[in-house]
């Protein structure tokens, strides 16, 4: 599978793309667009789904804990389960020991990752306990040893992702990321949040922007309610970041990193997929779950992702009442038949949405929920799917 091609080189006079090449240590990648780490749901099946929508390079795992990494733990291997049309990847790391990180490093090089991504964000107890995530940033001395452990022991690029502090009043990021740097680390993506905040409220630019005036060689990556090219945009303007990574966003809308290259790179506005579209990529990404996890756990697993794609759908109720029992890959045919059935009274003689029913792209990834009379669209808090950390 081929990956996105590059940018073209800017004529003479011309601004720099924003969207462009970017360089992770000795690591070329193709575009500064990266996807985020998404517990329970950056999987192999998501990242293949998402690889062949074009925009991306770089994508990254889930969490794996490093202790059960190196002891060989089926589930950790799932983690980082790839193959030749996954590349290039990340594996994010997440542990407190120096020796067990670099070893873990070691390992992930010896798979053939191309680059080993420390997490130093996760806001949720279960990782917190561990003295891993978001607790590392209250110790910069232990996060450089752990940087430095691996950094020396690895020839492929260690980079770390943080938030901006434990909480408002220890916003310790700039000074963490310039402890990093000195380390050995490679990059450093930073969610503008702190651990406190979890994924409440808004995402602080300003905070982003104090990371990268603190850094003084390394690209800094922005991360944080990046779900519409504007606000793509607003990230690279208003921080000043060498490139962003979309998490939440790419799950609600995998189409969105050929999107925000087109919109920042060429102008143009973005061309939201139709119904049939959707439909095809959400059964394209079924397939690679039950072929990565077996028939009947994959259409198991898939049941809260398809909710997620049928967002965009118009009126779902049909859908939505089915979706969560089906258990073969023809049941979710006969599902599909039945919905696009129920679903004629909402289309017109072309099959498009008509007016009243169809949904807002630029405003429907803040919803919560839908309502059953097909008045979907209206706005409201940017939702969290649950992963198997509690929340991302």
């Amino acid at each position: 599978m081929s990956g996105p091609a590059q940018p073209a080189a800017a004529p003479s006079g011309a601004p720099e793309a924003t969207v462009r090449p970017i360089a992770l240590g000795p690591l070329q990648l193709r575009t500064n667009l990266f996807l985020s780490p998404l517990a329970g749901y950056t999987n192999l099946p998501f990242r293949l789904t998402v690889r062949t929508l074009g925009g991306l390079d770089l994508c990254t795992t889930d969490l794996v804990n490093v202790r059960s990494l190196l002891r060989r733990n089926h589930g950790a291997m799932q983690l980082v389960a790839t193959c030749a049309e996954d590349s290039p990847l990340a594996v994010q790391l997440f542990g407190a020991e120096p020796e067990e990180m670099r070893d873990g490093a070691l390992m992930v090089e010896a798979l053939g990752a191309a680059s080993v991504d420390i997490n130093m964000g996760c806001p949720v107890d279960k990782v917190v306990r561990t003295g891993s995530g978001s607790l590392l940033m209250t110790s910069h001395a232990r996060a450089a040893q752990i940087v430095a452990a691996m950094a020396s022991a690895v020839k492929i690029p260690v980079t770390a992702k943080m938030r901006l502090g434990w909480d408002a009043g220890a916003l310790t990021a700039p000074d963490l990321a310039r402890a990093l740097e000195d380390a050995g680390a490679a990059a450093v993506f930073v969610h503008g949040r702190t651990r406190e905040q979890g994924f409440s409220g808004r995402v602080n630019l300003a905070g982003i922007r104090a990371v990268v005036q603190a850094v003084r060689r390394i690209p800094v990556i922005g991360n944080g309610d990046i779900t519409t090219c504007e606000a793509a945009k607003r990230m690279f303007d208003e921080t000043g970041c060498t490139g962003i990574s979309i998490g939440r966003g790419a799950f609600y809308n995998p189409w969105i990193f050929g999107q925000i290259t087109r919109h920042l790179n060429h102008g143009e506005e973005p061309v939201h997929p139709g119904f049939e579209e959707r439909v095809a990529v959400m059964s394209r990404h079924l397939d690679h779950m039950i072929s990565f996890f077996g028939e009947d756990r994959g259409c198991r697993l898939f049941r809260k992702i398809g909710p997620w794609y049928a967002k965009q759908f118009g009126p779902t109720r049909y859908f939505r009442q089915r979706i969560h029992n089906f258990r073969s890959r023809a049941e979710f045919d006969e599902l599909m038949h039945g919905y696009r059935e129920w679903r004629r009274p909402f289309v017109d003689e072309r099959g498009e949405l008509l007016p009243r029913y169809a949904p807002d792209p630029l405003r429907s990834s803040f919803m919560v929920d839908e309502a059953d009379d097909g008045s979907e669209g209206l706005p409201g808090a940017i939702a969290v799917p649950k992963g198997p950390v509690a929340a991302w």
